[in-house]
């Protein structure tokens, strides 16, 4: 993937204005949507990098989509799992990953638990993995995830592990 379609999807995860909420279609799971920040630290092979993006998302850790957009609500990036596939779609055209962390690995540079991110952002641990419950909120694959603010619809992800990473999250419409 291009460095640029990397910025891109960086940005898009970082900053943006909030989107309408699409419509949920009948046997359709509800789309999450916000704003999303992630920031990732320097690290010896690479500069720091940071990205936001209006974001809407649906689905689980085993199949979804996650639609970033621009300030002004145009499509930075998309990308789509199942089982066995991820792709990310950009302007550049559509990439194919086995995985969502070899997507995330591959368009910033370091992998992000993004089969986690639904959970997360409902304010509770992903299934798939064991976690730690902490005064916060609960620590999981080596990020802690802090939900202090989460009635605000503010949620953070941090991965003190170098490269530190943070994910910062704001919420359309938190849930109580």
């Amino acid at each position: 993937m291009s460095r640029a379609a990397c910025v891109l999807l960086a940005a898009a995860l970082l900053s943006a204005c909030a989107t309408p909420r699409p419509p949920v279609q009948p046997g359709e799971a509800a789309w999450t949507s916000g704003r999303i920040s992630v920031r990732i630290d320097a690290s010896a092979t690479t500069a720091a990098q940071g990205v936001s993006a209006a974001f809407e998302l649906r689905g689980d850790g085993d199949s979804g989509e996650l639609r970033l957009n621009s300030p002004l609500g145009s499509r930075l990036a998309a990308a789509r799992w199942a089982p066995g596939l991820a792709t990310l779609e950009t302007p550049q055209g559509e990439q194919r990953y086995a995985t969502l962390d070899d997507l995330s690995r591959q368009a910033l540079g370091e992998a992000l638990p993004l089969a986690a991110l639904p959970d997360w952002l409902a304010g509770r641990p992903w299934p798939g993995a064991a976690h730690a419950v902490s005064d916060t909120g609960f620590e999981q694959l080596g990020w802690q995830v802090l939900l202090a603010r989460r009635a605000e619809g503010l949620i953070e992800a941090r991965r003190p592990a170098p490269p530190a990473v943070v994910v910062r999250v704001r919420l359309d419409h938190p849930e109580p």
